[in-house]
């Protein structure tokens, strides 16, 4: 063999032993992040497979529905426990979130994942709960309004997903794989890694100008992020997140429910003047509350979050005061 060959066989040689490293480094803080951070909640069956979630307190229903990336632990810093002393309160890890399963091939744009909620609402035959939709969950939220409005009471939306118009945040653009085989490869070689190595920058757009609370990795879920079927998902849904954007906006009117919106006046990943304020602009009948903050309220704000969701309840038990805001 020649020299050149040599070489070559070399360098293959220092590719597969990398990308072995980075497959080893992987799963092992898979296994340890699925030890900090377990299932916490219960399964039941939809057509993705299991599905976890918790089930916390008695009276009406609230359903809390995440974001991109997310799972139910945004909302177990605070919110579910206050809103459980008067509410049977029901988060979920959407499919393919947190432990919730979900076959790589299912379809996952809004209109899907609303379909997947309604089979939880049927399955634990819940009557018309609350739904409380964060970020992109907001979206899900709306486009289940559409779809069974027989079946919920009304929407309250936590920085939602609402118009089409905005370019998606910097902090996402490694989620931007369009092949499953390629978003494989990345989530159990390069996806972990990188995640720690870009923390901080992420951190900062996702949770700006506020800081994290500390207990957001383990309580809030934040670590199961990090996971290579996690990243998977994630960057799924991330591709098809304006999939029919469009054309629900366009029905917005069609929404007779009760619909409120709250939004962070920082926030640094959803426009407020756009998913919020123009939003209501639009849609006369829908209710908008402005507080300062950024985009993950639910965790930072849970308080104010519990306040406004109360507020917003056609079914509240007693009246609460919503968060200090702006008409």
């Amino acid at each position: 063999m020649t020299l050149v060959t040599y070489l070559l066989i070399g360098l293959l040689a220092l590719v597969l032993l990398t990308l072995a490293a980075l497959v080893i480094y992987t799963a092992r803080w898979k296994r340890k992040i699925e030890g900090l951070v377990p299932p916490r909640g219960t399964f039941t069956r939809i057509s993705t497979g299991r599905l976890h979630y918790v089930d916390r307190g008695t009276g009406p229903v609230i359903l809390l529905i995440h974001g991109l990336g997310g799972q139910l632990g945004n909302y177990d810093c605070g919110l579910i426990d206050l809103l459980a002393r008067d509410h049977r309160v029901i988060a979920l890890d959407r499919p393919g979130m947190g432990y919730s399963d979900r076959p790589a091939n299912a379809p996952c744009s809004p209109d899907d994942h609303a379909g997947y909620v309604l089979e939880l609402i049927e399955a634990l035959e819940l009557e018309n709960p609350l739904i409380v939709g964060h970020s992109l969950g907001g979206a899900i939220a709306l486009a289940l309004a559409l779809k069974a409005p027989d079946r919920i009471r009304g929407l309250a939306l936590l920085a939602p997903l609402t118009l089409p118009g905005q370019s998606s945040a910097p902090a996402f653009g490694n989620l931007a794989i369009r092949s499953d085989a390629w978003r494989w490869c990345v989530a159990w070689t390069l996806a972990t890694p990188m995640g720690f190595r870009n923390a901080a920058q992420v951190l900062d757009a996702v949770y700006g100008p506020e800081t994290m609370p500390e207990q957001a990795p383990i309580q809030g879920g934040g670590l199961l992020g990090l996971r290579p079927s996690h990243f998977f998902s994630t960057s799924k849904d991330f591709m098809v997140s304006a999939k029919g954007l469009k054309a629900r906006a366009a029905r917005y009117g069609e929404i007779t429910l009760p619909v409120s919106v709250l939004y962070g006046q920082q926030d640094r990943i959803l426009d407020p003047a756009l998913h919020g304020e123009a939003l209501v602009n639009g849609t006369p009948a829908f209710r908008l509350e402005r507080i300062e903050g950024g985009h993950m309220i639910p965790v930072t704000q849970p308080q104010a979050c519990a306040d406004f969701i109360r507020a917003s309840d056609p079914a509240r038990l007693s009246p609460a005061a919503s968060p200090s805001a702006v008409h």
